[in-house]
């Protein structure tokens, strides 16, 4: 069964390495690859979503039994939902509350909207992705 602290370790494991592979990605396509940033992010993003799904199924949701296509599908979506999450965080501080530093874009895209992003990921991952089937 899949819970408790070890499940949150897990999945801020998972997450902070496929955070690390979409950096790292997005630099080398923005740099020495020569892509826009649209394409680069485009690119960066599927794969860090692969590397999360791949790292959820095999690390801390290996015991679920919600594997394959669909799975990835709705997992995919649930990082879209997260994503928008944080673009609406960015947009709400920069364009409706008028903050418009690069401090405070940092701090509502990067910072809070991340950290509400995360929460939303955590609960569609545990939810909707790799949620326990009961065994007929």
């Amino acid at each position: 069964m899949v819970g408790g602290r070890a499940e949150v370790l897990g999945f801020a494991a998972v997450g902070l390495l496929a955070y690390a592979a979409d950096l790292a990605l997005f630099t080398w396509l923005r740099g020495q690859a020569g892509l826009g940033p649209l394409t680069a992010k485009t690119l960066s993003f599927l794969v860090g979503c692969t590397v999360a799904y791949t790292g959820n199924a095999l690390g801390p949701y290996r015991h679920t039994h919600a594997h394959g296509p669909r799975a990835y599908a709705v997992f995919f979506a649930v990082n879209i939902a997260g994503a928008l999450v944080q673009l609406l965080c960015l947009a709400v501080s920069h364009y409706g509350l008028g903050l418009t530093s690069r401090r405070a874009d940092t701090v509502s895209g990067a910072v809070i909207g991340m950290a509400l992003a995360t929460v939303l990921r955590f609960w569609g991952t545990r939810t909707l992705v790799f949620r326990v089937v009961p065994r007929e």
